[in-house]
């Protein structure tokens, strides 16, 4: 019998790239619709893996009955892993995540969110359509020499920095750990975050979201923000309080939104709810300013991006199986990225 791995919440997009991918590894893989959670645990029963996606909870209960039905590896099939209780995890079962599938992805849907607000693209488009084809309420400003604060420098945070030192834009950075010949290399420039709320005209999140992250932007950081500001979340949505969003609107000191995802985006985000009445109050008042977009969590959504979760998440597989390092595991003890863990480094963490 092959290695065994239960597939939560797939989508269509997920089952063509996994099996295409596996060929090269012969698993036997079960997709099931479901999100993973306490109810739907019972489902991994007979399996050697599961394979979970942003949304999937994996409680101390979920840890228990997965140690307890043989599952032997959580084989995260994404980035984030704030919905995985590591601490219940630690010393008791492997958990493995893609930290990098396609960091161009999400920097140029930042970069498209933007760009959207700023010239009212989503605008004019439906103007047109009407056969409307006036230009008042659409002007913009040009980002050539305005000033943009990006949080968090890893991977997308580096690229999103090059791209808007491309269009000619003045750069500041904050980052837990700031990387000096980075910026000197790249050309911007870290401050902390008082300055950076103080001096943006643009701020963009591309950081991880941890205790020390969990509603960083909240009233009294936009408190300190430029009127009119532009906030762009393409990380985790949890890094806003989406009430402090929505007064800051209210108010005309947050001038646009551009969000990917949402804090309480798992009951909505990847499913088709067109023919049903929003019962969220909070995202449902999101939706009715008209400098706000909201995308559905879409911003890694390319070929590469794809292609790369599935290579990445087999491999790690492949690596348990063969007893070697697990260089993408996610470590508890690290209270951190777990790119800082010396344990995940060297090759184990347990």
């Amino acid at each position: 019998m092959g290695f065994k791995i239960a597939f939560f919440d797939s989508k269509p997009y997920d089952m063509e790239s996994f099996d295409r991918f596996n060929q090269e590894y012969g698993f036997e893989l079960r997709y099931f619709k479901e999100k993973l959670s306490d109810d739907t645990v019972f489902m991994a029963k007979g399996y050697d893996a599961v394979c979970l996606f942003v949304n999937d909870e994996v409680t101390s209960y979920v840890v228990d009955q997965l140690i307890a039905m043989g599952v032997k590896i959580i084989a995260m099939r994404c980035a984030g892993y704030n919905n995985v209780d590591l601490k219940a995890a630690y010393s008791r079962i492997h958990v493995v995540r893609v930290p990098a599938y396609s960091p161009y992805a999400v920097a140029e849907h930042a970069l498209a969110l933007m760009m959207t607000l700023n010239r009212k693209i989503h605008k004019a488009y439906t103007r047109v359509l009407d056969k409307n084809f006036t230009i008042q309420g659409l002007m913009g400003f040009d980002m050539h020499g305005k000033t943009v604060g990006v949080i968090g420098t890893g991977q997308i945070g580096q690229i999103m920095i090059q791209i808007l030192k491309g269009l000619g834009m003045r750069v500041l950075a904050y980052d837990a750990f700031p990387r000096p010949e980075m910026a000197q290399n790249l050309g911007f420039v870290y401050v902390d975050l008082d300055t950076l709320y103080r001096e943006s005209d643009i701020i963009t999140l591309h950081c991880p979201l941890l205790p020390s992250t969990e509603y960083m932007i909240n009233h009294e950081a936009i408190s300190k923000m430029k009127d009119g500001v532009m906030i762009i979340n393409t990380s985790r949505g949890k890094l806003i309080d989406t009430k402090a969003l929505i007064e800051g609107l209210k108010s005309r000191k947050v001038g646009y939104a551009g969000l990917d995802v949402y804090e309480e985006e798992g009951d909505y985000f990847f499913e088709d709810y067109s023919t049903e009445v929003l019962d969220d109050d909070v995202l449902a008042r999101l939706l009715t300013f008209n400098n706000v977009i909201v995308t559905s969590h879409q911003a890694f959504f390319t070929r590469e991006a794809i292609d790369n979760i599935a290579r990445t998440t087999l491999q790690n597989i492949q690596d348990f199986i063969d007893d070697k390092p697990l260089t993408n595991e996610i470590c508890y003890r690290c209270g951190q990225d777990p790119s800082s863990c010396q344990k995940v480094k060297t090759g184990k963490c347990f």
